[in-house]
Formats: structure tokens, sequence, C-alpha cells
């Protein structure tokens, strides 16, 4: 077995990404010499000990970083600078600060301002998760074969960006470095436009009248399956996704309108040279993800 990266490894939000960090670690038992796990979440914590997610449980995030080389924020984004204020004064010198947030821009606004000299930041967002929430919907396999995207700078040092790529490796996934802005669009529209699609999509379903309603459920296709699927994730998490992403978010709804309307007026007009392309385009990003062994 290889030498644990770090000896003492804080955790702190055990949802559905934390919880799984925190079972892959438990399983290799290459990732810390000791794992700390905090969540202030009513009843979480003694879920979490129940479990054996970790050596140390803790509710207070003061008190879990103490002594630790290294602290992974896994809370939902909007969390950040509040949590930041509470670790910031007892993050050790020479410990490694990341996070697995889904937006970059929002996370060094919230947390350079308080990044104590001698603490090193390396930004770090995994491509990965399902629509369940909790210390219960993790699972140690989360990220095989996924991709995890840093966001490195001058705000950590070369060694600490290795350190957490080597902590994603050693969980399965494939690494890409990128600059904070293009990965804030990228996910735009890759993931954050979906999702509000999704809700939208969802919502829309829901006003209709009653019995429409009732039958819309009732033979729901794959189609809209897809949607509820997406549609189901945690609240907290997607709420302060969009807020804290709202520029790069906002672009990309402007241009899948213009891109929707244009499709919406080749259907008025029976254009179906129109349709047919964007169809065949729609397939071929589909079969690019295959080859790629993302779906």
């Amino acid at each position: 077995m290889a030498e644990p990266l770090f000896n003492r490894l804080c955790l702190i939000g055990l949802g559905l990404i934390g919880s799984s960090l925190a079972r892959m670690a438990r399983e290799r038992g290459d990732i810390a010499r000791t794992l700390v796990a905090c969540d202030h979440g009513v009843g979480v914590a003694a879920r979490l000990r129940e479990l054996d997610l970790a050596d140390v449980v803790e509710v207070d995030a003061a008190a879990a970083v103490k002594g630790c080389d290294a602290v992974i924020l896994c809370t939902p984004v909007g969390s950040f600078a509040a949590v930041m204020a509470q670790i910031a004064p007892h993050l050790a010198p020479g410990a490694v600060l990341s996070d697995t947030g889904s937006t970059k821009g929002s996370v060094l606004r919230d947390l350079l301002p308080l990044l104590p000299e001698g603490v090193d930041l390396v930004p770090g967002h995994p491509m990965a998760g399902t629509e369940h929430s909790g210390p219960d919907a993790g699972f140690s396999t989360l990220f095989q074969g996924r991709y995890v995207i840093l966001t490195p700078g001058d705000y950590g040092s070369p060694a600490a960006q290795e350190k957490v790529a080597e902590l994603w490796r050693r969980a399965g996934a494939m690494i890409e470095t990128m600059d904070p802005t293009t990965h804030d669009k990228v996910v735009a529209i890759v993931s954050h436009l979906p999702h509000l699609i999704a809700f939208t999509i969802c919502s829309t379903a829901d006003d209709l009248a009653q019995e429409t309603r009732e039958q819309v459920l009732k033979f729901a296709a794959s189609g809209f399956r897809d949607f509820t699927r997406i549609a189901a994730s945690d609240v907290d998490m997607w709420r302060d996704v969009f807020l804290n992403n709202r520029e790069a978010l906002l672009e990309m709804l402007a241009r899948f309108s213009e891109d929707a309307h244009a499709l919406g007026r080749a259907v008025r007009w029976g254009e179906a040279n129109f349709i047919e392309d964007r169809i065949r385009r729609g397939r071929k990003i589909r079969g690019s993800l295959i080859e790629l062994k993302q779906a």
C-alpha cells in the first residue's frame, strides 16, 4: 500500500460527494492516516458515526480543522464564505485547502480574502454525482472514470496541486486543469443549464390543470423521466449553484433560448432540413460522450 497522502484530512459537509470521498478513503487506506468528518446537520454526525465514515466526527468546523494538513469543503458553494470565516483562524500553516464546488469564480471570491498566509488553496470540481443527497447517498466508486477539474493559481503551490490531483487519481478520477472563468462557462452549458431546464420542465408539468397533470405523470416517457431524475437533485446545492454562477448561466441560457426559438420557427414553418440537422447534431454529441466513456 502507498504511503498516505495526508496525515490528517478533514472533510466538511458529508452529503453525496463528501460521504463518497469518505467511503473511498476508508476503503483504500492510503488517503489519510486520520480522517475527520464535519457536518452540523441535524442528526448527521450521529449517522456518520453509525456508518463509521471517519476516525473523528465533529459538528464544529473550527474544531474539525485543527491540526489537519488537508481540508476539503464539500458543502453547497453558498456556504463557503461563512465556513471559511469559521475555519480560517484555525487552519495549520502548510495545510492544503480544496473544495468540490461546481462554481469556481465564487469559490475564489469567498475563500481568497480569508486565506491565511502559508495555506495553499487548490480549487477542484469532481464532475460526478447523482440526484441523491445526504451521508447515506455516497458510494466509494462515484469518481471512477469521471473527470475532476482543478483551477490552480498563485494561491496554491505546485506541490499542493499535485497532492490534490493524486487524491483524485487514487479515487479513480481523471484530472483536467482549467482557469476559473473557462470552468464556469463550461459547466454552465454541460451541467447548470440542463438542470435549469429540467427544473423548469417539471415545474411546467406541475402547473398543468389537474386532469392533464395526472395523465402526464401516468404516461411519462423516458425523456420526461430523465428530466425528473435531474430535477430530483438537492435544493440547497442547486440554488447556490445558480446564484453563484449567475453570469455564465444567464449567458448560456440566452444562447439556448435563441437556438430553441430557431428550432421552434423551423417546426412552425415546416423546415425539415433544419430540424434534421439539429437532431443529427444531438446524436453526434451523444456518440462522442459514449466514445469518451462519459455516458
